[in-house]
């Protein structure tokens, strides 16, 4: 959301909703290499029209479509910040029930406490990210190091 209203920032508002619908469709690729290809394309077309908004696709091209390196279930989770803005706004509202803190040591302490609560929270009522979906991301890394690993013929 926000990487698409700073991408809307170097369009005028007339054709906005074109461009955005544009974006839009790349994040509904099935996977990083389509997207990348249909951000590409989409970029690609607009040059001539907006090259400020070319320059900053591709720039950030990489960094926006890191989610989908990550297996489809997760997806959904990491392509927002909305859990951490919760976590934020739930820190926030037991500190301003306190107040005014005595000194640094206690405000560490009731930020760890509600850290610590919500870790629980993730880790037994409802896991955030399925351990299942995890061993896909290991299973690769471990094909490549062992293919990285060459003997040596004396």
């Amino acid at each position: 959301m926000h990487w698409t209203r700073n991408a809307l920032a170097y369009v005028p508002k007339a054709h906005q909703t074109m461009v955005a619908a544009g974006l839009r469709q790349a994040f509904q690729q099935p996977d990083q290499a389509a997207a990348r290809a249909s951000l590409c394309h989409f970029a690609d077309q607009l040059h001539n029209r907006w090259p400020k908004l070319k320059v900053f696709v591709d720039d950030s091209l990489d960094d926006v479509l890191a989610y989908m390196s990550f297996p489809a279930q997760h997806r959904t989770k990491l392509h927002s910040t909305n859990p951490l803005e919760r976590l934020n706004k739930e820190i926030k509202r037991r500190a301003d029930v306190v107040g005014i803190f005595p000194n640094e040591d206690s405000i560490r302490r009731l930020i760890g406490a509600v850290l610590l609560e919500a870790n629980d929270d993730w880790q037994l009522q409802h896991r955030y990210m399925q351990i299942e979906g995890m061993t896909e991301l290991a299973t690769p890394m471990i094909n490549q190091q062992t293919l990285a690993i060459t003997p040596q013929a004396n």
